[in-house]
């Protein structure tokens, strides 16, 4: 068995050494926490920036989502009340008559049209009219026009034959059409390089009517006055 002898100047050291480092170990832990402290303070400062951040970016982004969706309804109800006024302007409806050797056709059409004829029925030959809002154009091969009335000598068939080229083509596409139990041909497409509409042609008689819009515009309008379309067969 071996023994350790210990001098009084190693007890010295070894005291010393022992206070040392509970002075060391008492000094170190304060400073942990402090550290430990900042840290945190800087990590839950950052985040509360962030989240600021955030915040106020989402509130922004809701504020202009806000404004903008204010915006287009504003702007939408402004063409609401613009189609209603304009509806209310063309109201009450006209009513448009040809003379009874062109089998008094009979349609309504909008009080804000004018209407002009391009030819004198006393004189006999085709009868034209043209219908149009406000102000009607001069009268052009190449003019639109909102309504065009063509009555013609020429027989039925030989007026819907004019069109099968363009059905034949795609330009047009055919289909009938029923106005107060009166049966006619529709055409619906391009007539010409600058004219896309609609046009109905309708037997009167010994003669031919035919009603044409020049513009997609004006379909609309073009329905409501082939419904009221009448005549004496």
């Amino acid at each position: 068995m071996k023994f350790r002898l210990y001098t009084s100047e190693q007890h010295k050291y070894n005291s010393g050494m022992n206070t040392l480092q509970k002075q060391q170990a008492g000094i170190s832990l304060p400073i942990v926490m402090v550290v430990i402290l900042a840290l945190t303070t800087i990590v839950f400062g950052g985040l509360a920036i962030w989240a600021y951040t955030e915040y106020q970016r989402s509130s922004t982004d809701v504020n202009s989502q806000v404004r903008i969706a204010v915006v287009e309804a504003q702007k939408e109800q402004q063409e609401d009340d613009e189609e209603k006024f304009a509806q209310r302007e063309k109201e009450p409806n006209l009513d448009f008559t040809t003379p009874d050797d062109y089998g008094r056709v009979t349609f309504k059409y909008p009080k804000n049209w004018s209407v002009y004829v391009a030819t004198d029925p006393t004189r006999g030959g085709k009868y034209e009219a043209y219908l149009h809002p406000k102000e009607v154009p001069m009268v052009k091969t190449n003019e639109q026009f909102a309504l065009r009335v063509l009555i013609e000598d020429r027989d039925y068939d030989q007026v819907t034959d004019s069109y099968k080229s363009k059905v034949n083509s795609g330009d047009l596409a055919y289909s009938t059409t029923n106005s107060q139990g009166n049966i006619g041909a529709r055409y619906d497409g391009n007539f010409s390089q600058n004219i896309r509409g609609a046009a109905v042609a309708y037997k009167v008689r010994d003669k031919t009517l035919t009603l044409r819009t020049d513009a997609d515009t004006f379909k609309p309008d073009f329905e409501a006055i082939i419904k009221t379309i009448s005549f004496n067969q």
